[in-house]
């Protein structure tokens, strides 16, 4: 069935582990686009970035943001144009590690705490996208304006 998803349908997708295409702007205005682990819930995706991560400075000083998530193999999409909330700045301990860990679990499964646990100190960002507009598709793509 090629259109938008329902809401079932798009939880589901979003649950299943694609990878989030996050883009901003630079500090210059320049797009920046960055692959990222996504959690989508309370009507938004939150992001989790390492303290360095430059995707989450620069949303710290300019909140637009745009999101692609996408399959080939069960052809699918979300198109997000939102708002950069940040939760949490660099810390160890916050909000933020419930978030990666489900998010380590869902993208490397039964690995995923092998590979979070040894950065558990490094401080993380804790940032949230509020969608100002979500669009989703699953099927024939040419049909998506």
């Amino acid at each position: 069935m090629a259109g938008p998803m329902n809401e079932t349908e798009l939880q589901t997708f979003l649950d299943g582990g694609e990878i989030c295409r996050v883009t901003c702007l630079d500090d210059d205005g320049w797009p920046y686009a960055a692959p990222v682990w996504h959690e989508y819930s309370d009507g938004g995706f939150y992001l989790v970035g390492r303290e360095e991560s430059l995707w989450a400075q620069y949303m710290s000083r300019n909140p637009r943001v745009s999101i692609c998530i996408d399959t080939v193999a069960n052809p699918a999409k979300v198109l997000v144009q939102g708002t950069a909330e940040v939760v949490e700045q660099p810390n160890v301990g916050g909000k933020w590690v419930a978030i990666a860990r489900r998010m380590a679990l869902r993208y490397l499964g039964e690995d995923g705490p092998k590979y979070l646990e040894p950065t558990m100190k490094d401080p993380r960002w804790l940032i949230f996208i509020r969608p100002r507009t979500l669009k989703s598709w699953q099927g024939n793509f040419s049909r998506l304006q």
